[in-house]
């Protein structure tokens, strides 16, 4: 049988210092690069921060077309697995909360995230959902609070993937992070069951101002089972290799 190795990364969060998220990018793919990974997922709003206030959003916001967006990707890997990382993308005036997936340096696109949250209400909705492929294994893109909705996974499916990655940020007040310890990969195992898609998620850990993560950075398979996953509250890389249909 045929397998891609695929890697995701949980990492501290990274805020308003895009320079810092890049060093942890470059370190960690070259890590995943040595280890045979193809595909490499960072947590949501990786590059600048899990901002939900606007005006701070808005000054560290990334519009992909324009130079100032290439002086960032220039700093991404030549070489290596293809990257999934969350970022602030600005566009046309509007904000979304987007997974960016770069590949050998250059952009193959990416996921506006869908399904959004009451206090995220400084991002637009996205609209479209596509698939990528690393090595005839394809896969779709759901963020975070996405896989609470079935047919987020089902798009996935539909067009043709066998796996949904998952850029994540569960830093949430304590009492909140107790309560939904356990649910994170509950819910997505219920996505990956009702799809027969294998999942891989990427989560920040840490405090910050009374708010706490601890993960789960983890993979699970079509039958909603964790079959690998990172210490809580330890930053690190997970690896797996998931089997292909080719």
């Amino acid at each position: 049988m045929k397998t891609v190795r695929i890697a995701a990364a949980q990492t501290p969060e990274f805020r308003n210092d895009i320079g810092t998220a890049l060093a942890c990018l470059r370190e960690l793919a070259a890590r995943a690069e040595a280890e045979g990974a193809r595909l490499l997922c960072f947590p949501e709003g990786f590059l600048q921060g899990y901002l939900l206030d606007e005006a701070s959003a808005r000054r560290v916001a990334l519009d992909l077309s324009l130079p100032e967006f290439e002086v960032v990707l220039q700093q991404f890997p030549r070489t290596g697995p293809t990257i999934v990382v969350g970022m602030i993308e600005a566009a046309g005036g509007r904000l979304f909360n987007t997974a960016l997936v770069v590949s050998q340096g250059k952009v193959d696109g990416g996921y506006r995230k869908i399904h959004l949250l009451g206090g995220e209400r400084i991002f637009d909705v996205g609209h479209q959902q596509t698939v990528f492929e690393v090595d005839g294994l394809r896969f779709g893109i759901n963020i975070c609070y996405d896989t609470n909705f079935p047919e987020a996974a089902r798009q996935v499916a539909d067009l043709g993937a066998s796996l949904i990655v998952c850029p994540t940020n569960n830093m949430m007040p304590r009492q909140k992070a107790e309560i939904f310890r356990d649910v994170h990969n509950a819910v997505r195992g219920e996505r990956c069951r009702e799809t027969g898609l294998w999942l891989i998620s990427s989560d920040v850990t840490g405090e910050r101002d009374g708010r706490v993560a601890w993960g789960p950075t983890a993979v699970l398979n079509p039958e909603g089972q964790v079959v690998a996953q990172l210490p809580l509250e330890s930053p690190g890389l997970l690896f797996f290799d998931v089997p292909t249909a080719g």
